[in-house]
């Protein structure tokens, strides 16, 4: 465990995925949900080289078919720790021989965290170390505690969006997505969830349709914000379980369409880097 700290925050961050595991205010306030097991055992996956599901778990390249699974494998692999300051920490991720049996490509992929004040700078970095361009998908999938909520209660919460008539996208179909978009009411901007919210899983948004979520208090006065700049966003939380947490997941990538059985490259939301090209992007997270 790697650990930064300034004077409103403390981070601390695995080697393994790259994932962040705690993040405290200067007072040992936690906002970042605990990975208890009986509810999900994750804190804030990194999403890499694919966001969300493959129909079948399936996809074809360059002739091969592939299997991988949801997520992809950059969450369950170990990074290593290639920078570190007192603000800030990097991570970064290479091919091996147990990537290239489910994803042909050679990669580096680096993951920054940064932080400004009472800002968490999010950055992802992936080069294409190939000799070809390569594809790729690359999301996160942070959980924050929702304000009042308890293990084992039935969950309830509030979220801003900057866009008070946004339309959502269904991803039950096999893990995958259908066509169509559907209203999601707000009052003025403002969602009231419930953990039937996610009956169907998560909330899926596309077409660049939010930048900005506000997870609100009793008070409904802002207590964890993020901003980005992907073209989709998730909003998830295990339904049924009770759990206190809801995960808001900036997205450059999302799910296969139902039965599709085109070529990975052709993937709705794909990236392609050709050789010796990086990506760059981060979203922010701010306590309020």
């Amino acid at each position: 465990m790697e650990q930064i700290k300034n004077d409103k925050l403390v981070l601390t961050v695995s080697e393994h995925g790259a994932e962040l595991q705690s993040i405290k205010d200067e007072n040992g306030k936690e906002y970042l949900w605990d990975g208890d097991e009986k509810y999900w055992n994750r804190h804030s996956p990194i999403l890499f080289p694919l966001v969300c599901g493959l129909w079948k778990d399936t996809y074809r390249c360059e002739g091969h078919t592939y299997h991988l699974s949801r997520h992809g494998f950059a969450r369950d692999t170990d990074f290593q720790l290639i920078a570190k300051g007192a603000d800030r920490v990097t991570f970064a991720l290479t091919e091996s021989e147990e990537t290239l049996k489910v994803y042909p490509y050679h990669f580096n992929l680096a993951v920054t965290y940064r932080l400004d004040g009472n800002k968490i700078h999010v950055v992802w970095h992936v080069e294409n170390t190939d000799v070809r361009p390569i594809y790729f998908q690359i999301g996160g999938h942070p959980a924050f505690l929702v304000p009042g909520a308890k293990k084992g209660e039935h969950l309830q919460g509030r979220l801003r969006f900057d866009n008070p008539a946004p339309q959502r996208l269904y991803g039950n179909t096999g893990g995958c997505i259908t066509n169509g978009h559907f209203p999601v009411k707000t009052d003025n901007g403002v969602w009231a969830f419930t953990e039937e919210s996610f009956n169907d899983d998560a909330v899926i948004f596309d077409k660049s349709q939010l930048h900005h979520v506000e997870i609100l208090g009793n008070d409904d006065k802002p207590v964890v914000t993020l901003d980005f700049k992907t073209p989709a966003v998730g909003i998830w939380s295990p339904a049924g379980k009770h759990a206190p947490f809801v995960c808001v997941e900036p997205w450059y990538g999302i799910h296969d369409w139902a039965e599709y059985d085109g070529e990975f490259k052709d993937k709705y939301l794909m990236n392609k880097l050709l050789p010796g090209a990086s990506f760059m992007s981060e979203y922010t997270i701010t306590i309020k």
